[in-house]
């Protein structure tokens, strides 16, 4: 392979990077082996407990006397079972009725994708990282900026199934608009189902939509429809329209999912400034609020359903009105959503999110903001943690690889071994070796313990400017690029049954003979 061959001729010039390449072998790169990382910090919790209660009084005041409109009839007869008031569209829901709800919901439960080594726990101190969802437009340092493409999607899958960082394949990484609406799920689908072990989601966007995602799940991973709804295998995540209203697919997919025993995020997308009010607290106060709305119709629904809160608020660049992210005042609001999960002992899911245009200085500070945001606020679910630029509007490939690069930092950060204080560590017997006049290099305790001592980055560059500027200057996007061509080049798909894979594509075509989903184009 090309890279391979320039390697090693840079290999011949620094001592330090023949190093590094002989301990990443033959590999695109040497990353960390998968593991579920457990989030062992205390959480940060800016507010004190009456101000939990402030937004949970707040919370509750709007569901009581302001209502929350859905914009679905079977939602509305449900509430009407249920007792709730309910004036045309509005549903008005009060206190009681919804704590008792949100008692059914489960704090902690687990995805079982088709490979079973790869099942999530939710919940709990798990520390879940998913690839970048939903953006229209794709980015790479050859191409630019195009509208999104199949052979796009399907190289994030690739990524997505890669690194072992990333944990469950979220929405579509970038949407392939060249394949049209009506069968474009069952495509995508497919792909991730083919490409990636790992649990997916689907999208709640009208039945045929979501009930084709969920036979799709179910075939790949050779199961009987009973064994589908024993227990949760995949997710679909719903946004409110903020302000105070609920869609109907969205809520139609909700509740389909939930009776099929699958897990439903429900996270309002609630910007400060615009669709919420400017104050952080109003802000969290008004998605708290839509959240449990739809979290009480579910369980009241499908007791028990599995369900995770999840925060999206941000604030509004207020000289243009664009969105912002990794602000302070987002990282403010995603601990300030963190200590309402724990209220209401909820799962919680946030965002990797910046809004950036290209993968530079601002994408990496606003991307680790929101990141570090995510592990202080005690997040289970971090959606978009590798890929996103453009306030969602791009899905960037270099920009995928750059954040993984923070994504195993921050699993390193979590490991108990870089805290640990047994007497190997405190290390007093390598201490009084070395003395005052020596050095650490060449004891016997480093040379025990060099190789897994300290973080080895995948596309960080630790050599000094003249190295560097020798080796070719490289920015760090370029050695992103190089490590994502690398990656593709190796990629190899992971294990499916032939049968279970025969079954799958005469399912996609039967349905798309059937001319898949509705639109009206």
């Amino acid at each position: 392979m090309a890279v391979a061959a320039e390697d090693e001729g840079r290999r011949k010039r620094a001592g330090g990077r023949a190093g590094h390449a002989r301990r990443a072998g033959s590999h695109a790169i040497e990353q960390m082996s998968w593991r579920i990382p457990q989030n062992h910090d205390r959480p940060t919790e800016p507010m004190g407990p009456e101000g939990v209660l402030a937004i949970h009084n707040g919370a509750m005041r709007i569901l009581r006397d302001i209502g929350i409109r859905f914009l679905n009839d079977e939602a509305l007869a449900i509430f009407r079972q249920a007792g709730c008031k309910v004036d045309g569209n509005t549903v008005f829901m009060d206190e009681d009725f919804v704590m008792e709800m949100l008692g059914r919901c489960p704090e902690e439960f687990t995805l079982t994708p088709r490979n079973p080594e790869r099942a999530l726990p939710i919940g709990g101190k798990a520390l879940l990282f998913g690839n970048v969802s939903s953006p229209p437009n794709y980015w790479d340092l050859e191409t630019g900026k195009v509208p999104g493409f199949m052979e796009g999607f399907r190289s994030f899958m690739k990524l997505t199934q890669y690194f072992n960082c990333i944990h469950f394949a979220g929405g579509y990484p970038v949407e392939p608009v060249d394949v049209h609406a009506s069968v474009r799920h069952l495509d995508c689908l497919y792909e991730k189902l083919v490409l990636t072990d790992k649990v997916v989601h689907a999208y709640s966007l009208g039945a045929e939509r979501i009930e084709d995602a969920m036979q799709m799940v179910r075939i790949a991973g050779g199961m009987t429809e009973e064994e589908f709804r024993a227990r949760p295998h995949m997710y679909t995540n719903i946004n409110s329209v903020s302000p105070l209203k609920h869609d109907h697919p969205m809520i139609d997919g909700a509740l389909r999912c939930a009776r099929a025993g699958q897990a439903v995020i429900v996270t309002p997308f609630t910007l400060a400034g615009a669709m919420a009010p400017v104050t952080l607290s109003g802000a969290v106060t008004l998605s708290i609020a839509e959240a449990l709305s739809a979290i009480a119709l579910i369980q009241y629904a499908a007791p028990g359903a599995p369900c995770v809160i999840g925060t999206f608020t941000s604030n509004v660049d207020m000289k243009s009105g664009a969105p912002a992210f990794g602000t302070p005042e987002y990282m403010r609001a995603t601990q300030m959503t963190g200590q309402m999960a724990r209220f209401y002992k909820l799962p919680l899911r946030s965002s990797g999110v910046c809004a950036a245009n290209v993968p530079d200085g601002q994408a990496m500070w606003e991307t680790s903001n929101s990141l570090w945001a995510s592990v202080q606020s005690g997040t289970h679910m971090v959606y978009h943690a590798a890929g996103w630029l453009e306030g969602g509007l791009i899905a960037s490939p270099e920009k995928f690889v750059m954040d993984c690069e923070v994504l195993q930092m921050i699993q390193r950060y979590m490991e108990p071994a870089t805290w640990a204080t047994t007497p190997e560590d405190i290390a007093i017997e390598a201490i009084a070796e070395v003395g005052p006049e020596g050095h650490y290099f060449g004891c016997q305790h480093t040379q025990e313990r060099y190789t897994t001592a300290f973080y080895a980055p995948i596309a960080s560059d630790w050599r000094n400017f003249e190295a560097w500027q020798q080796d070719g200057a490289m920015w760090t996007p370029e050695r992103a690029h190089r490590i994502f061509k690398a990656i593709l080049a190796e990629f190899e798909a992971p294990p499916m049954d032939a049968g279970v894979h025969e079954e799958l594509k005469e399912f996609v075509a039967r349905r798309k003979a059937e001319g898949g989903a509705p639109t009206d184009f």
